[in-house]
């Protein structure tokens, strides 16, 4: 539980998530006061898949992984999970709460973690909050299957460009410590050469700009094009 003087501050967090968006003022400090916060370092394992889901987890500061891992130790990244952004509500849902993924650390992090008997309660109370946890895994399951096509029918080339449009902003894609070409390829379910490769080759085409902490996109419109490309 939250010390009391923490409790207005994880009230305000909680009044920017969509799911509580709704709430009083009095049902969003009660449920801070349930919640609990951890803190955790770059490379700390928030969760193991398969362990038991103890509720909702809410990210206040810091990056996160939602991964799948392989028993050579090989990943597959599902997620990146930044402020403001849930997680684990598939869990909390599930007759089986058992968390499906591997959820890492990617920088020192923030978590709050409202308890899941508080969600249920909150679910059987609020017919408008099961409405909008609905709709958001909804979204989940929609990201899932373009995953999935893009793994099954795109090129690598493709994956990589349009990772670079989805996630540029006025044509730049800022750079964070931990976004090395090693994550990229975890994302996109290749290996760091690979990546290498492609990045190289868009620059050597003029269509990327490489820089330390940003990549500019010179041609979208070309990028756009190698975005649609299919496997051979």
């Amino acid at each position: 539980m939250l010390n009391s003087n923490v409790i207005h501050e994880a009230a305000g967090i909680l009044s920017a998530v969509p799911y509580f968006a709704g709430l009083d003022a009095a049902m969003l400090e009660t449920i801070a006061r349930s919640a609990t916060r951890r803190d955790f370092d770059s490379g700390q394992i928030i969760f193991l898949e398969g362990e038991v889901c103890t509720g909702l987890h809410i990210v206040q500061e810091g990056w996160l992984k939602a991964v799948k891992l392989s028993l050579s130790g090989r990943e597959q990244v599902l997620r990146f999970l930044g402020p403001g952004e849930t997680f684990s509500e598939i869990s909390v849902l599930a007759a089986a709460p058992n968390n499906p993924a591997t959820v890492i650390a990617l920088e020192p992090s923030s978590v709050l973690i409202v308890p899941r008997d508080m969600m249920i309660q909150l679910l059987d109370e609020h017919s408008g909050l099961a409405r909008i946890i609905i709709q958001n895994l909804a979204g989940r399951v929609m990201h899932l299957v373009s995953l999935v096509e893009d793994l099954s029918l795109r090129s690598v080339e493709a994956r990589v460009a349009r990772t670079l449009l989805e996630n540029a902003s006025g044509g730049v894609l800022q750079r964070r410590r931990w976004a090395t070409q090693a994550e990229m390829a975890a994302r996109l379910g290749t290996v760091p050469d690979v990546i290498s490769r492609v990045l190289r080759g868009l620059v050597e085409e003029g269509i990327i700009q490489i820089e330390r902490r940003e990549i500019r996109i010179l041609d979208p419109q070309k990028l756009e094009a190698k975005a649609m490309d299919s496997k051979a």
